[in-house]
């Protein structure tokens, strides 16, 4: 796969061990969920430890308010592509929903092909963290995640989930697919935490 890459500038925004790309790269493991009728085949489940489940349709998703994010994104695989401009639902607002009971510590996101990754309650509810439907002002493809893919901006990519489909609050922490297989349970670019080893 070819990479457009930009000059590398020194500064404060580019963990160590990343190079900046002005394209966005696709990788993933398995195969790419497609849909031939979206309102019928997607919705997001929210489940786990809270008072009740609770499910979006596709159409009562898409009817959220939406705002605009900015940020940069890092990959584990050391590319990383800064300004970044999305429109998506905050976190916030589709908490207004859900009733978290006060054990719960951690989530595992749950997307298509029974992919998971796994997030401290923290930095599932930070503000920069969402749920992105256009990148760059257009609608993502599903290479990239088509209707909705988490984003949390401020830990390697893998951790911004493609195809969500499920939010499990949980007691204590569990590996996602990543995870299990050799990478680092939390990601911090910063600190270059990509493996387990790390």
């Amino acid at each position: 796969m070819f990479i457009k890459k930009a000059p590398v500038a020194a500064n404060d925004r580019v963990p160590p061990g990343q190079t900046l790309t002005e394209g966005f790269p696709v990788l993933h493991h398995g195969d790419v969920a497609r849909y031939s009728d979206v309102r019928t085949q997607w919705d997001l489940r929210v489940f786990g430890l809270v008072e009740e489940d609770v499910r979006f349709s596709y159409e009562e998703f898409m009817a959220l308010p939406r705002r605009e994010f900015g940020n940069d994104i890092h990959c584990v695989t050391t590319w990383s592509k800064l300004d970044n401009v999305w429109e998506g639902v905050s976190v916030a607002t589709v908490m207004e929903r859900v009733k978290v009971k006060p054990e719960a510590k951690f989530v595992l996101l749950h997307a298509e092909h029974g992919w998971t990754t796994n997030l401290p309650m923290e930095d599932f509810l930070r503000e920069t963290t969402f749920f992105g439907i256009k990148h760059n002002g257009t609608e993502l493809t599903p290479e990239h995640g088509y209707p909705v893919r988490m984003v949390v901006p401020h830990l390697y990519f893998w951790k911004s989930a493609k195809w969500l489909r499920g939010i499990e609050f949980m007691e204590k922490d569990k590996p996602g697919f990543w995870e299990r297989n050799g990478y680092h349970m939390y990601g911090d670019p910063w600190k270059e935490q990509r493996y387990d080893f790390d």
